[in-house]
Formats: C-alpha cells, sequence, structure tokens
C-alpha cells in the first residue's frame, strides 16, 4: 500500500505541473521553458508566508501561491508572448531567457542556499502494511481534486468547450466570434497558477531553491506528448504512465537511471505512437500524426 501511495504522490504532482503546460503547449504551440519557474515561485511563496506567518501560514500560501503565479503569468504573456504568436521558435528564446532571469532574480532576494518550510500539520495515517505521512495524503487529495477539477471544467462547461475549438482550429474559432487572445491569456495564467499550486505542495517535501522546478520540465513535456497534445485526459494518462514507471524503477536502481530509463520508454512510445496515448485536439497533434 506505501508503494501505491508513493506512486500515486508522485504521479499528483506531475499531473499539476503537466496540466498548465498541456493547454498552453496545445492551445498556443508556445514551448514555454519558464513554466517550471512557476513551481518554484509557489515553493518560495509557502517560505516567505511561513517566514512571517510561522508554519500555519501554509494556508494563507496554498492560497496565495497560485495568485502570484497567475498574475506573473499575465506578465510574461502581456508583455513577452503576446508579441511572438505568430514566431514560435522565438517564444523558445524568450522563455529560456526569462527562466534564467526568475532563476537570478530568485537567487539575488533569497540567497543560494535552500530554504526549509514545513507542512501544517505532521503524524501518520494507518494503512495496510504500515502507515503513510498524513500531509502527503493531503497532497494527494488536493492534486486529485483539482485535476478532476480541470478535467470537468475542460469538457463540461461551455468555456472548455471554446477552449478545445481554440486547440483544433484558432482561425475557426475566431471566426466564430471567440476571444482567442483572452482565451489565450486565461490559459497561460491558469497554467501558472497549477504550476505554483504545486510548487507549494511539494515544497515541504523537499528543499526550496532556485532550480527547483527544473527538474519537473522535461518530464513535464513527456508526460504531454506521451499522453497526447491538446488532451486533459492524455496528460493525466501520461503523468500516470511516467509517475508509475518511474517510482517502480526507483526502488531497483538509481532514481537518476530510472529517469533515463522511463525517457527512454516514452521515445520508444512516441515512435509508434506519435498522436500520444489519447490523442488531442490540437494542431501540433494532427502534425504528429501525419508524420
Amino acid at each position: 500500500m506505501t508503494t501505491i501511495l508513493n506512486i500515486l504522490g508522485y504521479v499528483s504532482i506531475l499531473m499539476l505541473v503537466a496540466l498548465g503546460l498541456a493547454i498552453v503547449f496545445g492551445m498556443m504551440d508556445i514551448v514555454n521553458l519558464a513554466h517550471a519557474e512557476w513551481v518554484t515561485i509557489g515553493a518560495y511563496a509557502l517560505a516567505v508566508a511561513q517566514a512571517v506567518g510561522g508554519k500555519q501560514a501554509f494556508w494563507l500560501a496554498l492560497l496565495a501561491a497560485p495568485a502570484v503565479g497567475a498574475v506573473l503569468g499575465w506578465c510574461l504573456e502581456r508583455f513577452i508572448i503576446r508579441l511572438l504568436y505568430d514566431r514560435p521558435l522565438d517564444t523558445l528564446l524568450a522563455t529560456y531567457a526569462a527562466s534564467l532571469i526568475l532563476q537570478k532574480a530568485l537567487e539575488l532576494i533569497f540567497g543560494t542556499q535552500p530554504m526549509l518550510v514545513y507542512a501544517p500539520f505532521s503524524g501518520a495515517v494507518p494503512v495496510p502494511g504500515g502507515s503513510y505521512p498524513a500531509y502527503r495524503i493531503f497532497v494527494i487529495g488536493v492534486a486529485l481534486t483539482v485535476t478532476a477539477g480541470c478535467w470537468l471544467l475542460f469538457a463540461r462547461t461551455r468555456f472548455g468547450t471554446q477552449l478545445r475549438a481554440v486547440i483544433q482550429h484558432p482561425a475557426m474559432a475566431e471566426a466564430t466570434g471567440i476571444d482567442t487572445r483572452r482565451l489565450n491569456r486565461i490559459a497561460f495564467c491558469g497554467g501558472a497558477a497549477l504550476a505554483s499550486l504545486a510548487g507549494v505542495l511539494v515544497a515541504p517535501m523537499v528543499s526550496v531553491e532556485s532550480h527547483l522546478g527544473v527538474s519537473y520540465l522535461a518530464k513535464a513535456f513527456f508526460v504531454i506528448v506521451l499522453g497526447g497534445i491538446g488532451s486533459i485526459a492524455g496528460s493525466i494518462l501520461g503523468s500516470a504512465v511516467i509517475g508509475t514507471a518511474e517510482t517502480l524503477l526507483s526502488y531497483r536502481v538509481d532514481p537518476s537511471l530510472a529517469s533515463a530509463v522511463v525517457l527512454v520508454l516514452s521515445i520508444v512510445v512516441i515512435r509508434f505512437r506519435p498522436q500520444g496515448l489519447i490523442p488531442g485536439f490540437s494542431a501540433a497533434h494532427q502534425l504528429l500524426g501525419k508524420g
């Protein structure tokens, strides 16, 4: 049972990071290399909140960090990404530069030494075969609830229908009266907020430093390509596949080797199924299917 919970814990964080990236990549065809920094910003938001308000400031940070991430995401989209929609390759360089700038800014503000933050509660919950930290179960519950909410928003609401329309055919969506620029901005801010929420949740389990989010970036891209570009369900399935495989392999081999093996296996799967496990709606996905 402990192994299953470890898998769920890793998969749930990976899902939150990948979901926002899936929407941005699938909808806007933007390779956002600064996405990892929103995870780091969320973790630092918790560190600042607890430095000011103590351990129980976690609950304030849980609400405030996604808002901070969304505001900074709005700034990046409004002043940089918005100018480069017709030059997708340039966004690669622009977001990479933004990533480096954010990392250095965090180092200047908080220093290079790792910071420790604390879970709002301790203790363990009895499970079959032993016990499991209560906070980790809380993380799993929050992440799964947020993921389910995102899926319902995407699949069952008018707003979600408009998002899918923009992902599938932006020009046609705009011709029907959908404000694609507005939806792009909302999607970008939402993706940043989800990543910042992931940062808050994962921070008490790691050391908070300026490169915290980088380890999630490559995996998040593999998740959305493996699962299916522009597919929320695909991102969830991709997170489950990669998270489960990596966690199980980590029990047998070095974690770095486990990550490498999982990425190689993902490349093999993509080679034979370029559309992903659950085909999405995006134009990028359709091009992959024709390749």
